[in-house]
């Protein structure tokens, strides 16, 4: 048999190695099962294998598939199938298998080893901040089976790709090294779930993102068009309740005040969508329905091709204004937070803004163009704000400046506004945060591979906004809302909110 026959014949399916290890278990073997994402094999790993081989006759070593790992751009390294033909090479491993799940919670059940072993970093299992180590501790119990961890030399497959592999550019690998040094990750986590203390108040318009995928079909044969079939469609919750999805991830209780129209208005869907830590608070505008945004987009390169807008853009009729006014009045003393995402479609009156910009106890601002208000929908139509956060092209629109150096723009803005800090997010260039207190502070861009950039502004914001809330330096949460925007951008428009346990395995990922 040649070797590479060998190491094919390792690699079995979950279900192939459930009959395996039934058989192997009848014959008196014991099953001792490896998991993890292995993503860069190393001297830690093979110690880890080695001592947990000496705890039964059997080694089964599990890796987690491509799209199940959550550890920011550019993460696994090597596919799935690399990986499990690395793993497979190595002379103490009997059978690899890939599994299609973000743990071994489900193979565990399904393969019934004898003992799973973990690294001795598991042992202190509440600093697992993914929780996961009880679910598995858990299913290998229910299977008769028991967890040990394995003592020994240990070594981060983080810390070795940031060491000796060129992910990033040196520009951003210095600065990374910069804010490790000032602050640990054990801080920045922690600093994180403190803001489950926060109750936040999210406002904005509801809007309905539509994907409808198709497949070009080649140019019309009587038109000077190119013709495309459908494939497929995805609905998304969009606007203020992907931002409100985003804020529920760290903030403990989020109240969302949006507007949905009287016909057609998504209400079951958006409701199934919100996170279960939010409660809606919903205003209906009669004789419309709820905004929706329906976009064409190719199947296979994920570019879009046209966009159809089904919406009214003027403002929402005043007996619905004077209602949504009444209820802010009368509750938003009780939060932390106001949270405004302003798409410009009709929900945020002069009314309403002068109203929350008296009220808020600390106002989060995020004020976005789009084709509907292109010029019309300034962020310096708000009278103020504590935290300001823009794109950009909505900084020059405000400021009426199309090539002046985007520091000085920022300033100048923030001048205006009299707000306590700006940050500019910049796409591929970072964000530019600037404040009279602590100044400028730039960040790169942690993300080099684009899936979908909508949404990420949105995620962008519902983070920084809680974070700056709380008190966090400005340099810290810079490089927190960099690193949500670089996890938004994979993922396709708001199909699930960044959540905290991919956030601090991203930071970790980064500052190791």
């Amino acid at each position: 048999m040649s070797t590479l026959t060998a190491i094919s014949n390792k690699i079995k399916t979950p279900q192939e190695l459930s009959r395996v290890v039934e058989k192997m278990k009848q014959k008196g073997k014991k099953v001792v099962l490896c998991h993890g994402v292995f993503d860069l094999v190393h001297l830690g790993h093979i110690r880890h294998f080695n001592m947990a081989k000496k705890e039964g006759d059997i080694l089964i070593v599990s890796l987690t598939r491509d799209k199940y790992v959550k550890r920011g751009p550019g993460r696994p390294i090597f596919n799935e199938h690399l990986r499990a033909e690395t793993l497979a090479s190595l002379a103490m491993t009997d059978y690899v298998s890939i599994v299609d799940s973000t743990t071994a919670t489900d193979f565990i059940k399904k393969v019934k080893p004898d003992i799973y072993a973990k690294g001795v970093e598991y042992k202190q299992k509440e600093k697992d901040v993914t929780g996961k180590i009880y679910e598995e501790e858990e299913a290998i119990r229910s299977v008769g089976g028991r967890i040990v961890f394995t003592d020994d030399i240990t070594f981060s497959s983080s810390t070795l790709i940031n060491s000796y592999l060129d992910v990033y550019p040196p520009r951003t690998v210095k600065y990374l090294r910069a804010i490790a040094k000032r602050h640990s990750i054990e801080f920045i986590i922690d600093s994180l779930q403190k803001l489950k203390n926060m109750k936040a108040l999210v406002i904005g318009d509801a809007i309905i993102d539509q994907y409808h995928y198709t497949h070009s079909m080649g140019k019309s044969s009587k038109e000077h068009l190119i013709v495309n079939r459908h494939v497929s469609q995805e609905m998304f919750a969009g606007g203020s309740l992907a931002t409100a999805n985003n804020a529920a991830s760290v903030c403990g209780k989020v109240d969302l005040l949006t507007v949905l129209g009287e016909k057609d208005s998504h209400r079951e869907f958006i409701e199934r969508k919100l996170n279960p830590n939010i409660h809606p608070i919903f205003f209906v505008r009669p004789e419309t329905g709820t905004i929706v945004k329906r976009r064409y987009v190719d199947q296979y390169s994920n570019r879009k091709l046209f966009e159809i807008c089904f919406m009214r853009d003027d403002d929402i009729p005043k007996s619905v204004e004077t209602k949504i006014a009444q209820k802010i009045e009368k509750i938003i003393g009780q939060y932390d937070l106001v949270i405004v995402s302003d798409f410009g479609h009709g929900l945020l009156t002069s009314r309403i803004i002068q109203l929350i910009c008296a009220k808020s106890k600390y106002l989060a601002l995020n004020v976005q163009t789009n084709s509907a208000n292109l010029g019309y929908n300034l962020v310096t139509k708000y009278p103020k704000a504590n935290c300001v956060c823009v794109d950009e092209m909505e900084l020059r629109l405000a400021s009426h400046d199309k090539f002046s150096d985007i520091r000085a723009l920022t300033k100048n803005v923030y001048n205006q506004m009299g707000c306590e800090v700006m940050i500019a997010t910049r796409g591929a260039s970072g964000s530019l945060c600037y404040s009279r207190t602590e100044g400028y502070h730039e960040t790169p861009a942690f993300a080099y591979r684009v899936v979908d950039p909508i949404g990420a502004g949105d995620a962008f914001f519902a983070f920084v906004g809680p974070c700056f809330a709380s008190g966090m330096s400005q340099d810290l949460v810079s490089f927190i809302g960099n690193a949500v925007g670089s996890l938004a951008v994979q993922i396709v428009c708001n199909r699930e909110p960044v959540n905290f346990v991919d956030l601090s395995k991203f930071i970790t990922r980064l500052l190791k």
